[in-house]
C-alpha cells in the first residue's frame, strides 16, 4: 500500500506523455510551443511501462494518460497495449484512461480502445466555433466533436466532457455545455478556473465559483445530487430531474477544495513526480532509472516522494504561492 504522511492512500497516478500540444489555450500555454522539453528527456515507452508497474505493485489502480496533448505521442498504442497488460486481479490496475483536446481522436479511437484504453475525458470549453477559436488558439471544434462521437462509438466509456469555465470568456455557455451533456448522454464536468497557465495571468476575479455554475443549470434544467460525498473523486455530481441523458459534474479546487481526501499523484513527462498539481517541488525519477537504481531502491524512492505529498494547496489563500510548473508542463 502506497500512503503519505496524512494517512492517504495513493490510488491514481497521472502520467503526461508530452508537453507537447497542438492547441494554446490561454488557460494553460497562452502561447503555441512545439514542447520545450529536450526529446531524450522524456520518458521512453520502456521506462513509462517500468515505472508503472512498480505504482501498480504499490497499489495504484487507475492510470491516467495526459500531456500536453497525449495523442501526439508516435505510436501511442504500443505503449497503452503494454499498460494494459497490468489490468486483473491479480496485477491490481482496474482502469486504463486517458485525457485529450480529441484532436485527431476521429482516427485513434478503435484502435485506443482495441489496444487497451478503457475511457477518455475530452477537453471542450466552448461550442460557439468563434469562441472555441478565440480560447484554444484553433479552429478545430469540428473535429473535437467528432473526436467524441468517435469515442461513443469505439466504447471508450463513458467518455467525459471537461470545460474550464472563465468569468467573461465561456460562462455564457454554461447552460449551453449542459444541453450537449443531454444530447449526447456524456457526463459534463465543469472545472474553475485555476491559477496554472505559463503567462501567470491568473485573477481571482476570473474564477467562477462551483455554486454558481451550479445555481445556472439548475434554473434551467432542475438537478439532483447523485454522490452524497466526493470520497476520494473531485466532482459534485448531478443527474437531470427530468429523467434526460447525461450527467453534470461540478469541481471547485478552488472554492471548495477536495485536498484532504487526494489518492492522486504525477509523473511529468521528463520523468518528475510531483505530489500535487500546486507543488513546487518535484522529485527526479527520471536520473534516478538512468542511474541504474535497482527495483528496490526505485520503489523506496517513490515510497519517499509520496510520504511528501502536501495535506493541500493554498490557492484561495493569501500562503499560495504559483506552481513551479504550468499545467501543459505537469500534466492534465
Amino acid at each position: 500500500m502506497l500512503t503519505d504522511s496524512y494517512r492517504r492512500r495513493i490510488r491514481d497516478l497521472r502520467i503526461s506523455l508530452t508537453d507537447r500540444c497542438n492547441f494554446s489555450c490561454f488557460y494553460c500555454r497562452p502561447v503555441c510551443e512545439a514542447g520545450i522539453t529536450e526529446k531524450d528527456s522524456i520518458l521512453t515507452f520502456e521506462e513509462l511501462f517500468s515505472i508503472t508497474e512498480m505504482f501498480v505493485s504499490l497499489g495504484v489502480e487507475k492510470v491516467r494518460l495526459t500531456g500536453g496533448e497525449p495523442l501526439l505521442r508516435k505510436d501511442l498504442e504500443i505503449l497503452i497495449n503494454a499498460l494494459s497488460r497490468l489490468k486483473g486481479e491479480k496485477l491490481g490496475l482496474r482502469e486504463l484512461a486517458m485525457t485529450t483536446n480529441g484532436c485527431g481522436l476521429d482516427k485513434l479511437a478503435k484502435r485506443l480502445k482495441a489496444a487497451g484504453l478503457d475511457r477518455v475525458t475530452i477537453s471542450l470549453d466552448s461550442v460557439e466555433r468563434d469562441n472555441f477559436r478565440s480560447i484554444t488558439g484553433v479552429d478545430r471544434l469540428h473535429d473535437v466533436l467528432a473526436g467524441i462521437e468517435a469515442a461513443q462509438k469505439a466504447g471508450l466509456s463513458p467518455v467525459k466532457i471537461n470545460a474550464v469555465i472563465v468569468r467573461d470568456r465561456n460562462d455564457r455557455e454554461i447552460v449551453a455545455l449542459a444541453d450537449l451533456a443531454r444530447r449526447l448522454n456524456v457526463p459534463m464536468r465543469y472545472i474553475e478556473y485555476m491559477p496554472l497557465d505559463s503567462g501567470n495571468n491568473w485573477r481571482r476575479e476570473d474564477v467562477v465559483p462551483g455554486r454558481e455554475i451550479f445555481a445556472l443549470i439548475n434554473k434551467h434544467h432542475p438537478l439532483q445530487l447523485i454522490n452524497a460525498s466526493r470520497g476520494t473523486g473531485t466532482a459534485w455530481r448531478y443527474r437531470f430531474a427530468d429523467g434526460a441523458p447525461g450527467e453534470i459534474g461540478i469541481i471547485a479546487p478552488v472554492t471548495s477544495s477536495f485536498c484532504g481526501q487526494c489518492s492522486r499523484i504525477r509523473l511529468t513527462a521528463d520523468g518528475q513526480i510531483r505530489t500535487c498539481l500546486f507543488s513546487t517541488h518535484e522529485h527526479d525519477l527520471r536520473n534516478l532509472i538512468r542511474s541504474g537504481a535497482t527495483r528496490s531502491e526505485t520503489i523506496q524512492f517513490i515510497r519517499s516522494a509520496v510520504w511528501k505529498k502536501e495535506f493541500r494547496h493554498f490557492v484561495d489563500d493569501v500562503r499560495f504561492k504559483p506552481a513551479s510548473r504550468s499545467m501543459s508542463l505537469i500534466g492534465g
